[in-house]
């Protein structure tokens, strides 16, 4: 392996590359465009593009592609070679501003959610010169916009980067009353964890489920789970080690700050944390980061499992979404420091965190909704789908002396005595960490703990973004009309957390008491996706989004109608999966060994010896085929009654209600037969051989 410093980013056109190759008047003058976020110039687009041509030429990219994120939940791309003819019957390899700044791909054949009709088919990229372009497979990658011919956003970068302008806007009028003359721009900062399954390659491509749908759709417990808690930071297999080694490797050469990675809880699973970076940036580096983990995962001989439930009864995968506010002159708005009760403009940001999770619950859980997230929120391995927030015990004495007026003392400094003098001592943490809360301080930043492991971070980071950019509004147009700054400034947290403080539960989110003490504080409890897309285009929510310039009113509803849309065609896939795993190896595998236990009896019955173990199981097999085939008839029947519902919602409701919970039915008598029927006749690998199939 290269030297790390020299691999890290060598595939990326970044600040250094940049500063090496452009003149330095084209140089300052997107670094203006990067940092202040103002429009590029065509002249300087040109040398920027031939600069970044002649750079990926020499690092044997063939192709350029506007590099862009639909609302696919993936990555799209659309390959341009750099040749281009000179009339003499030779090339050119070329490459102009025009083509950096703007692509022009088929807008019409990506989810609209009616926002486009499929004759109207034009619709155009742009260059987001914030997120350095790439080098991937030999194709020279721009990160970019992607919007319809009308100029609605048809992707999630888009209104990201609008929601981070918002929040901008709205942290910089309180910097302002608070004398931070140096700041010009606040950006929001995100660290996503991220969690996944490794299971060999042979086993996978065994298994249609996994190939349809992402996740098993059957699967008998195996003997052994996650019970003694061996797996998780255990020793890294051989297999995993020499994959997490590539991966690394693969992730530095695109700038991708890969940094911490270990065995998670359920057996087969495992994480990786990026250092944290900017928002936009952060979002492009864990799409590709999903990517790649697929692409090596196959170059070693595995598949890489992103689905938030692959594996019933172990944990699903989560990505745990820690986001913070950062100044361009280095400082974290949300560093309490030594003395955070004596931290005014820190309060501030808290408080107006605080009362943007609490008025917004329904927001931050439709960000969240997914068919495959539905089977993790609320059991024991992830947040509830009740949204709270843990500020530990230091910050909850703080906030209630604030609201008492009571005078807080601080907590006390505790040296850790392990008790062997030969381990160094060290100062004990104010406050303990809750693993179970959905959105948690953990001191300095937020943890946003509720994300499935395959969704883009693009759509909780736009609703975090713009939610505490409205709390900082009103919060800026109360302090500016102030007569007495101090007076009202205390006058306004305090108010804060007396009217929010029902939001703050630093307690256990697993336990049923919490649900009990959540619907007596009035909080949300919306277990489902249908349950909780709606909220998305309620009034609130649409003059929240359209006031702060995030998302026009158009632009909410096509999204609400293509998250339904991806709920239903979710479940209805995952049903069709099943009644063909089914009908073409369930029953198959079941006949054959009812045959071979016929055989059995009728040939000792010939013998006059006993058979009552081939009877019983044979009569108990036969009852559970039966049950299994008339649950089979009545999914099959679901399926077929969703054709005649047109109403969305009504629609979203009946897959959950009516297919789904069919094929939870149908899975219970699967699994119990797999349970019973020989491993000679099932064919379809079983938990205990995918779970522990990498060494």
């Amino acid at each position: 392996m290269k030297n790390i410093p020299e691999l890290f980013g060598s595939m990326v056109f970044n600040d250094r590359v940049m500063r090496d190759r452009l003149p330095k008047d084209i140089y300052k003058a997107l670094k203006k465009t990067i940092k202040m976020g103002q429009h590029l110039e065509l002249d300087v687009a040109n040398v920027v593009a031939n600069a970044m041509k002649e750079w990926a030429l020499e690092h044997g990219a063939t192709h350029f592609t506007h590099w862009f994120q639909p609302m696919t939940g993936v990555t799209a791309e659309k390959h341009d070679s750099f040749i281009t003819p000179d009339g003499n019957g030779n090339v050119l390899m070329e490459f102009s501003g025009k083509e950096l700044v703007k692509g022009e791909p088929d807008a019409s054949s990506f989810p609209s959610g009616g926002l486009r009709a499929t004759f109207e088919a034009r619709g155009y990229t742009a260059w987001d010169p914030t997120s350095y372009a790439f080098i991937k497979d030999g194709t020279l990658c721009i990160p970019t916009a992607f919007c319809s011919y009308s100029g609605e956003a048809l992707d999630k970068k888009t209104p990201l980067l609008r929601s981070m302008q918002a929040l901008d806007k709205q942290a910089m009028r309180i910097l302002k009353l608070f004398g931070n003359e140096d700041v010009t721009r606040v950006l929001t900062t995100v660290g996503p964890e991220q969690e996944y399954f490794l299971i060999d390659k042979e086993m996978y491509l065994a298994r249609p489920d996994l190939i349809y749908t992402g996740r098993t759709l059957f699967g008998a417990k195996p003997p052994k789970g996650q019970e003694l808690e061996d797996h998780y930071f255990g020793a890294l297999k051989p297999r995993v080690s020499a994959f997490m080694k590539d991966l690394d490797e693969e992730l530095w050469k695109l700038g991708i700050s890969a940094k911490t990675k270990h065995n998670e809880v359920a057996p087969a699973q495992h994480e990786l944390a990026p250092v944290f970076s900017t928002t936009n940036v952060a979002t492009d580096h864990n799409q590709l980061t999903m990517e790649i983990m697929k692409k090596v995962a196959d170059r070693h001989g595995m598949a890489c499992l992103l689905h938030e439930k692959p594996f019933a009864g172990v944990n699903g995968s989560g990505k745990h979404n820690n986001w913070s506010l950062s100044t361009d002159t280095g400082k974290n708005l949300l560093d309490p420091g030594e003395t955070p009760y004596e931290n005014a403009q820190f309060l501030v940001f808290l408080t107006a965190v605080i009362k943007a999770v609490d008025e917004y619950q329904d927001l931050l859980r439709v960000s969240v909704a997914s068919a495959g997230n539905d089977h993790r929120l609320g059991a024991n391995e992830a947040p509830p789908a009740i949204v709270s927030m843990f500020v530990g015990e230091e910050l909850e004495g703080i906030l209630e002396s604030i609201e008492s007026g009571s005078v807080y003392h601080g907590a006390e400094k505790v040296q850790m005595e392990i008790g062997a003098t030969v381990l160094p001592h060290f100062a004990k943490d104010t406050t303990d960490r809750n693993r179970t809360s959905p959105f948690a301080f953990t001191g300095n930043k937020f943890e946003f703990r509720m994300l499935g492991s395959t969704v883009s971070i693009a759509g909780p980071n736009i609703i975090l973004n713009t939610i505490v950019a409205e709390e900082l509004r009103q919060f800026a147009d109360q302090l500016e009309k102030a007569k007495d700054f101090k007076a009202e400034l205390q006058k306004l947290i305090k108010k804060t957390i007396k009217e929010h403080k029902r939001i703050i539960f630093n307690g256990d989110g697993y336990s049923a008491e919490w649900e009990k003490e959540a619907a007596k504080r009035g909080l949300l409890n919306l277990k489902t996706t249908p349950e909780a897309l709606p909220t998305f285009i309620s009034k609130k929510n649409i003059k929240l989004f359209t006031q702060h310039k995030v998302y026009t009113e158009s632009e909410m509803r096509s999204r609400y109608e293509i998250m339904m849309e991806n709920y239903c065609k979710t479940i209805h896939i995952e049903a069709l999966t099943m009644i063909d795993m089914v009908k073409k190896s369930v029953i198959p595998a079941v006949l054959g060994y009812e045959n071979e236990l016929m055989s059995l009896v009728s040939g000792k019955k010939a013998l006059s010896v006993s058979c009552s173990l081939e009877e019983n199981l044979l009569d108990k097999i036969s009852r559970l085929a039966d049950c299994m085939y008339q649950k089979l008839g009545v999914l099959e029947n679901a399926v077929l009654g969703a054709d005649e519902i047109t109403d969305t919602q009504e629609l979203g409701t009946y897959h959950r209600e009516q297919i789904f919970m069919n094929m939870q039915n149908l899975r219970e008598t699967v699994d119990e037969l797999e349970a019973m029927v020989s491993s000679e006749y099932w064919t379809l690998p079983t938990y205990g051989e995918m779970l522990y199939s990498v060494l």
